[in-house]
């Protein structure tokens, strides 16, 4: 089930917002989210679901058993084991095939190369599992001793299929009691309202330009490449913080107070701001959870930085593209390190923005041709090589047919709702009247989308594939 389907906003939801309404006490309300998760789940995954299950009861007994003998090898040997457990089944089911074909191909081997269908999800709850595994060995948090709890921490539905990756120390008081409040209601509704219309008024309308250019980047031109690199860039933008937005929404209703996951990033200035700001849940993972792991028995600066861009491209999927477009996030990560901040501040600022972005585009690039060879011909053509020449007919007929798209886009990368609301404060508009004006505008863009979405085909969120 996808959030931007007219059966979940219409039906599915309602039905569990009224059950949900009508449960009394928040055990029976956890019971509910339960349920309607284990379903949401269900529709899409009816058999892996049981993977999924079987990982909550693994890790489960692992933190009791770390709680148990907490300073002890049984604390060590749980969680290592429970570490391992769930690396191995995100080995299995994601880069097995990737891995064989390796084999096959440096070997020149004929090794049957498993086709397993990736369970939706499971990048997203194993990151969850390993925060919670680690954070109970380090006695950050106690272990939770009931299962239908951990179940619901682990499968609850904003954040199951595709994140934000949720620490359990952030929602551990919740889980057990927790309180709604009717602006908690409304600000997570409208927050779903813009989450949606960034996937469907957005995301998916750049989607076809990206299709046009980057998708036959053999008959594009340089400035039909760099224009398909930009688009998809915006695209998966509005796409990825979409479904955080809507994820963060839907936690908010049930009484749960996610993290942001996406900070304007593109109103950084270089990259390792960008990196605070786009998709924030992942990144602090990393430096949490990898970037101080001893290599050669010692923790090593420049080391523990570049196994974090290395995992960091791994975990977006099972190509050599990925992982070029980690370690090519790592350079510039160091060289900005190496620079410092003090002297990077004294570059202009405009110069900071032109190459930020620059490095950006070129990233996106990388991370949207899984096939090398694609990408081969992507930077021929985008730096002059190509065949095809600088501009053609079509390049300036789609930028002026998609010219409010593009204009939108570009206006919605800025803290918009932000600066009104510091705006309205300044002119001591009331709550009152703000709040009416979200609402009335969340209910447009919710009729807007429901009328895209009402003749759509299937267009699941990007980072459902990861």
């Amino acid at each position: 089930m996808v959030f931007s389907r007219l059966f979940f906003i219409y039906v599915f939801l309602p039905v569990c917002l009224l059950c949900y309404a009508l449960a009394k006490g928040t055990k029976h309300k956890n019971t509910v989210l339960i349920f309607f998760s284990l379903i949401f789940y269900a529709w899409g995954e009816p058999v892996y679901i049981f993977l999924m299950l079987a990982t909550a009861a693994v890790n489960y007994v692992c933190a009791l058993l770390i709680g148990k003998y907490q300073g002890k090898r049984g604390d060590t040997a749980a969680t290592v084991f429970a570490v391992v457990y769930d690396l191995l089944m995100l080995g299995i089911f994601k880069y097995s095939g990737f891995i064989v074909e390796n084999i096959n191909a440096l070997f020149s081997s004929s090794i049957p190369v498993p086709d397993i269908r990736l369970p939706i999800g499971i990048s997203f709850y194993t990151f969850q599992t390993i925060s919670y595994i680690i954070d109970c060995h380090w006695e950050k948090v106690k272990p939770q001793k009931s299962f239908k709890n951990f179940l619901l921490y682990l499968a609850l539905v904003p954040q199951l299929v595709a994140g934000p990756i949720v620490r359990y120390s952030k929602i551990e008081k919740e889980i057990a009691q927790r309180t709604i409040e009717l602006r908690d209601v409304s600000y997570g509704l409208n927050r779903v309202a813009l989450g949606l219309a960034k996937k469907v008024l957005l995301a998916n309308q750049l989607s076809l330009i990206v299709d046009s250019f980057l998708g036959n980047i053999g008959s594009s031109t340089v400035a039909g490449a760099w224009y398909g690199a930009i688009a998809y860039g915006l695209q998966i933008y509005f796409d990825f913080s979409g479904y955080s937005d809507i994820a963060i929404g839907l936690g908010r209703v049930f009484g749960f107070h996610f993290d942001e996951n996406f900070n304007h990033p593109f109103i950084c200035k270089d990259i390792t701001e960008f990196w605070q700001r786009w998709h924030i849940s992942l990144s602090t993972f990393f430096r949490d959870y990898v970037l101080y792991i001893p290599i050669f028995g010692k923790r090593r600066k420049y080391g523990g930085l570049f196994l974090v861009w290395l995992c960091t491209g791994i975990w977006h999927g099972a190509s050599w593209n990925y992982v070029l477009w980690g370690l090519y996030y790592g350079i510039f990560i160091l060289i900005e390190m190496l620079i410092g901040k003090k002297r990077l501040k004294k570059v202009p600022v405009v110069i900071r923005h032109i190459y930020s972005k620059f490095v950006i585009i070129i990233g996106f690039a990388i991370f949207y041709f899984e096939d090398i060879g694609k990408l081969g011909t992507f930077f021929k053509t985008a730096f002059g090589f190509g065949r095809n020449g600088f501009i053609a007919v079509q390049d300036k007929i789609s930028v002026v047919n998609n010219l409010f798209l593009l204009a939108a886009a570009v206006i919605c990368c800025f803290p918009l709702i932000k600066t009104i609301g510091n705006a309205t404060d300044k002119h001591f508009v009331s709550k009152a009247t703000v709040s009416s004006a979200a609402a009335v505008a969340s209910a447009l863009l919710l009729i807007i989308t429901s009328i895209l979405l009402v003749d759509a085909t299937t267009n699941p969120f990007l980072y459902f594939r990861f």
